[in-house]
């Protein structure tokens, strides 16, 4: 069975086959459920697979309170992991602002930031080591193909991580995205068939006033009809190629930083570290010399480690700028972010109020 095979491999590959010292060294693994078909075969799947891992196997289900009767789903949902041998089993009732999330993701995002802050809480709460999710390589082809209609870059593209860190000592794990085992939709749905799972169907995953849901819907459907059954196929491998380019990049960019924070502090004759508390000063010279592509992920880097700042693709072309095709222009910014160039240096400064209030008006001012 495909959904077993994926999370047997992806326990063994961080869990290993054998338990630490103490008085209870099986890790707490959990998994959330929601009672649909891909969360019901994945928590099916880590109870059958749980002795031979040495691993305790529980389950987080949230409810969001987004649906008439959604306590009522929330407490079968609980009823099947338990009747699956999961335990413990937490329901956990959230809120999820009306205003969206932190970004402009709307609903879709705000349950999302909800949903996955309840996991990390509950998963502190029960000193679990892993929380497991059951996107599939049918997500990962839709979240490709939003992707690119966004227009975004290999990072975006690279989709769903397979794993990544969920709170400090807690990893979120979703093994049936893993490249090689090829979990689909369609494997879920039987395994659930198999297993005698009667699976909730949310009516969300109907409503075509979501953009993922048109996509999974109509839009691929129609693609695989037009250019082969293979397409979805083809765009989740697409994701697993661009994740190793920009896993790679990210990489290279970190270490540029590290070069480049190192050469700013030789050379620095007044402050012994260009890191103060609102401003880094970088020297350009060592920027130009970087590929573009690695110099735009470096200025990302720094916007978001150290002035918390997440750039478009026409904010960092405007940082950039001052790299590279300066020419006395004015500071360029960003939401909580002012750049500017002064002879050989680059400043990033956090900005503070509205960009537009204290950004120079000159003709050629970078927007």
């Amino acid at each position: 069975m495909r959904v077993r095979a994926a999370v047997k491999r992806a326990l063994e590959s961080v869990i290993g086959s054998a338990g630490a010292a103490g008085e209870d060294p099986r890790p707490l693994v959990l998994v959330a459920v929601s009672g649909g078909a891909d969360s019901l075969a994945l928590a099916a799947a880590l109870a059958a697979e749980a002795r031979d891992l040495h691993v305790r196997v529980g389950a987080v289900i949230v409810d969001h309170g987004l649906q008439a009767g959604s306590a009522l789903v929330a407490e079968r949902a609980a009823q099947q992991a338990r009747g699956l041998g999961l335990d413990p089993v937490v329901v956990r009732r959230v809120t999820v602002e009306s205003g969206g999330g932190a970004t402009t993701g709307g609903i879709e995002a705000a349950a999302r930031d909800a949903r996955y802050a309840a996991l990390g809480t509950v998963a502190r709460e029960l000193g679990a080591s892993y929380v497991l999710t059951a996107h599939t390589r049918s997500d990962q082809a839709e979240q490709v193909l939003l992707a690119l209609a966004r227009g975004s870059g290999t990072r975006s593209l690279a989709g769903i991580p397979v794993a990544r860190e969920l709170i400090p000592g807690v990893a979120l794990l979703r093994p049936l995205v893993a490249e090689g085992v090829g979990v689909t939709r369609a494997d879920t749905a039987a395994s659930c068939a198999e297993l005698g799972l009667e699976p909730w169907h949310d009516p969300h995953n109907q409503d075509r006033a979501f953009s993922r849901v048109r996509v999974r819907a109509d839009v691929l459907p129609f693609l695989e009809a037009q250019l082969g059954p293979g397409f979805g196929t083809a765009l989740a491998r697409s994701a697993d190629l661009a994740r190793e380019d920009a896993d790679a990049l990210d990489s290279m960019a970190v270490e540029s930083l590290g070069r480049i924070l190192a050469e700013a502090i030789a050379g620095a004759s007044e402050s012994p570290d260009p890191r103060g508390e609102s401003t880094l000063v970088l020297p350009v010279r060592p920027l130009v010399r970087l590929p573009e592509a690695l110099r735009h992920r470096v200025i990302r880097l720094v916007a978001q480690r150290y002035f918390d700042a997440s750039l478009s693709r026409g904010q960092t072309l405007a940082i950039a700028a001052l790299v590279a095709r300066w020419r006395g222009q004015g500071p360029a910014f960003a939401s909580g972010l002012r750049v500017e160039r002064l002879g050989d240096t680059l400043h990033f400064s956090a900005q503070s109020g509205h960009p537009r209030e204290t950004a120079p008006t000159r003709a050629d001012t970078v927007k």
